[in-house]
């Protein structure tokens, strides 16, 4: 990523921020996530792991944080992730007229 790109992504992200945006941005996430059953399946997924391991009572939530993510990120339904985007979007559009 160049500076330009860099920089316009930190102000995007502060702007983001600053207008409440990211949060409605987070909530409208989570709900869609759980209506799509992806919290339920996550949750299968971290209790498959921790069960699976030679000691479930030593595992760490960092080791399976990292573990899970990539997984995780894949399994987010595409007509989420496009809406998500489309609301990106529509929010750059009406505050800076693009």
């Amino acid at each position: 990523m160049s500076f330009n790109e860099d920089s316009a992504r930190e102000l995007l992200h502060k702007q983001l921020i600053e207008s409440g945006e990211k949060d409605r941005l987070k909530e409208y996430l989570y709900g869609k996530l759980v209506e799509a059953g992806w919290k339920s399946d996550v949750m299968a997924l971290c209790r498959d792991n921790i069960k699976g391991s030679d000691d479930p009572d030593a595992v760490k939530l960092d080791d399976l944080i990292t573990k899970i993510t990539p997984r995780a990120r894949a399994m987010v339904p595409d007509e989420v992730k496009r809406e998500l985007l489309h609301r990106i979007r529509t929010y750059l559009v009406q505050q800076y007229n693009l």
